[in-house]
């Protein structure tokens, strides 16, 4: 029988608190891709790796980019697997391979095709490409979230793939009526 109080943050954003004491994920927004109670796997979605962009990757991977292709961002998606791929779209497109359906707005794809149909100037309409993964063993994520590591807020697609990067933390507040400047890090008890 499932646990009636069990947590689902599947297609939802993880917005990181001040003070949560991991430096990785300061002002971080996660996008979950799967959680359950074995654990969670997200992706970080506004944090631009500073010093690759796709046609870095590209070029390392052999994938032909045809001329005048979009100019993307690849992302941190998280500490772990770094040198493993990860796009984070939306779900007009589907992989010929594998692609994980996050709810009705966000695919997830890690097999190379889909960065291939983006270098042939196809892929998916709105879509960040993300190096590496952030994931949370069983319970650890929800007990993150008990010592106030983490607010949760609904994922839309305006926030995730539209907003600059810099202002995605503020927004995804704000999209719970919180100003930033009002946070503490620390946790009360009543």
């Amino acid at each position: 029988m499932p646990d009636p109080f069990s947590l689902d943050l599947t297609g939802n954003l993880l917005v990181a608190m001040p003070g949560m004491g991991d430096p990785r994920f300061d002002r971080s927004v996660i996008f979950i891709c799967a959680h359950s109670d074995e654990g969670a796997m997200g992706l970080i979605v506004n944090k631009p790796a500073r010093d690759v962009d796709l046609g870095d990757l590209l070029e390392q991977l052999d994938i032909k980019v045809e001329p005048g292709i979009r100019h993307m961002q690849v992302h941190i998606g998280g500490p772990v697997e770094t040198s493993r791929g990860f796009v984070l779209h939306s779900t007009e497109y589907t992989s010929r391979l594998k692609t994980l359906e996050v709810g009705d707005t966000f695919g997830m794809t890690a097999t190379l095709d889909v960065l291939e149909d983006i270098a042939a100037g196809g892929g998916p309409d709105q879509s960040l490409v993300m190096l590496g993964y952030a994931g949370w063993g069983a319970g650890q994520l929800e007990g993150e979230i008990s010592r106030n590591g983490w607010l949760t807020v609904d994922a839309e697609a305006d926030l995730v793939f539209g907003a600059d990067d810099d202002a995605k933390w503020a927004a995804a507040l704000a999209t719970l009526g919180i100003d930033p400047l009002g946070l503490s890090g620390m946790a009360g008890r009543a």
